[in-house]
């Protein structure tokens, strides 16, 4: 029995919004990184509870807070409480085999789609889930792991170049959004390296 069948199984007969934690913990504990700014100024944080980034909630600035691990279901379920998500919102950031979405709720816009990421030491192609909440002055992240593809974002909030700190977190969003499409691009241009590279090493030493 696949692990999506036996989550599906898991789900049948529970109300709509239910949460179920994945079967697979990709980290042991979830960790929430809180980065806040303007124009003029940024700020970084590591939040040891929920109720740390609240007063980010209504600040004029961009926050932008992302969530590594989505295997600890109160703590998913406490920041929908404190930040106004939809129960059916929660589920499908559990859900780690959510199909990819765009979902327009009241006072924000849900999007979840794939990242893929290369391995250079297990030379495998890794597929993550990663969803994201934009409202109008913040933008929440979940990720199943830690570590991802985001750091320039995160460098070119730090230094202040380019136009993201002069922009609002529809833009964050949209960067965030644009790095995992490119780095689509990048995948198979990497196989396509490794397979030139057999393809010389075939010609050079053919044997039968």
């Amino acid at each position: 029995m696949s692990k999506l069948t036996r989550k599906r199984l898991k789900k049948v007969g529970l109300p709509p919004g239910t949460l179920v934690p994945p079967e697979e913990r990709k980290i042991e504990k979830t960790r929430i990184t809180v980065i806040d700014y303007d124009e003029t100024q940024s700020q970084e944080k590591q939040a040891k509870t929920v109720e740390e980034c609240l007063p980010f909630k209504d600040k004029p600035t961009v926050t932008w807070i992302n969530v590594d691990g989505v295997h600890d279901v109160e703590i998913i379920r406490k920041i929908g409480e404190d930040f106004g998500l939809h129960p059916l919102t929660l589920e499908d950031i559990v859900d780690e085999e959510q199909r990819s979405k765009i979902e327009d709720f009241e006072g924000y816009i849900f999007i979840t789609l794939k990242m893929l990421s290369h391995t250079e030491k297990k030379d495998q192609i890794q597929t993550e889930q990663v969803s994201l909440v934009l409202a109008p002055h913040f933008v929440i992240s979940f990720q199943e792991r830690q570590g991802d593809i985001f750091d320039p974002i995160r460098d070119r909030i730090r230094t202040g170049r380019g136009r993201i700190r002069k922009m609002g977190a529809d833009y964050l969003t949209y960067a965030l959004i644009d790095t995992i499409v490119d780095n689509y691009f990048a995948i198979p241009e990497r196989l396509g390296e490794k397979i030139e590279s057999m393809e010389e090493e075939l010609f050079r030493n053919p044997t039968p």
